[in-house]
């Protein structure tokens, strides 16, 4: 196409372009609405509410790993899987599987809880979008102050540099998330040294036995992993395991 041709053209689209444009000027859009209640608060268009929601979405795996029962449950089957000696098996897809669906079953009824305060009134046009945010916060709020411990809250709260809290609940979420993730791994790590115990105790007694038979080049890693597994399937190893992770969580 030759540019005296590619010209007009130009000009018809940029007309047309600018005719929208003017439209759209004198229509406004609604996509940016937003209207004030009589109570002083702000709602936004349904349109900037599912684009905040989009935006929000992109935080839920950081959300899951740090402020549920996600983070205790994924240390304790990792660390279970080095006490027994397997390196690979059971793989990071089954575990981290498992694990979700453990979080989902001790998460249950503060997810009801956020459904029946939150999600519901919000959905049926009862409450506000902020109001309902709010309402959303206090379950997860009460849950990870049940499994903060106070020394670890005292030492964010010193770090803050910020003592006006007269009362646990009063402590914002910057401030008890990182809380929260500090006691999850303690008591993580506290459970997975428990469970390396007994599996020491095998490999220290093979270890002593093929050391007292002069096998010494053999592997004492070998010879023990079977009785390892042997002992976890015997005593039920799995079922103690997700019990005791979900007892921990007061389920």
């Amino acid at each position: 196409m030759k540019l005296s041709r590619l010209i007009p053209l130009g000009m018809v689209l940029l007309a047309a372009l600018g005719g929208s444009q003017g439209a759209w000027a004198q229509a406004g859009i609604p996509a940016f609405s937003m209207e004030t209640l009589p109570d002083g608060t702000e709602e936004y268009s349904v349109t900037i509410q599912v684009l905040a929601l989009m935006t929000a979405l992109t935080f839920i795996p950081a959300f899951l790993m740090m402020a549920t029962s996600f983070t205790r449950i994924i240390i304790v089957f990792a660390i279970l899987r080095q006490a027994i000696g397997l390196q690979q098996t059971p793989s990071n897809q089954i575990l981290i599987g498992i694990a979700l669906f453990l979080t989902f079953f001790v998460m249950a009824p503060v997810f009801d809880r956020i459904n029946e305060t939150a999600l519901q009134p919000y959905l049926n046009e009862e409450v506000g979008s902020l109001e309902a945010l709010q309402r959303a916060s206090l379950p997860m709020r009460d849950f990870m102050l049940a499994q903060t411990r106070e020394d670890d809250l005292a030492l964010f709260i010193r770090l803050a540099g910020d003592t006006r809290y007269e009362s646990p609940e009063q402590v914002p979420f910057t401030v008890l998330m990182p809380a929260f993730v500090t006691s999850e791994l303690k008591t993580a790590f506290q459970i997975g040294f428990l469970l390396f115990i007994p599996f020491l105790i095998i490999d220290l007694v093979v270890a002593s036995v093929l050391m007292a038979m002069g096998m010494m080049m053999l592997s004492p890693l070998i010879i023990s992993l079977p009785f390892k597994i042997m002992l976890f399937v015997l005593v039920d190893g799995w079922a103690l395991i997700i019990g005791t992770l979900a007892a921990s969580f007061g389920v």
